[in-house]
């Protein structure tokens, strides 16, 4: 189990599809990098200055687009996460 700090969001990637156009198949190294994803833990929320907390305006189980190179990749249970800010998120996906 992880649980991020303050205003940081755990994020699993979405496993991007593989297209192959004319038969040529592209290398991981020349891969788009996924750019969204499903929360899967959230921090408790960033604190003001005066020490209020701020919750986070995405919750466990959203689907969230974020910024293409955005976030700091690790790997929990030999699975691939992202760990970012919320501020690095875009927007939730409907």
């Amino acid at each position: 189990m992880f649980k991020p700090l303050g205003d940081k969001v755990l994020v699993k990637p979405t496993e991007a599809k593989e297209v192959k156009k004319g038969g040529i198949i592209i290398p991981d190294t020349a891969k788009e990098k996924p750019q969204e994803g499903e929360v899967i833990a959230i921090g408790t929320g960033r604190k003001t200055d005066d020490g209020k907390v701020v919750a986070l305006d995405v919750k466990v189980g959203d689907k969230v687009l974020f910024g293409k190179y955005s976030g700091t990749e690790v790997k929990l249970n030999d699975v691939v996460h992202l760990i970012m800010s919320q501020d690095d998120i875009l927007g939730i996906l409907g």
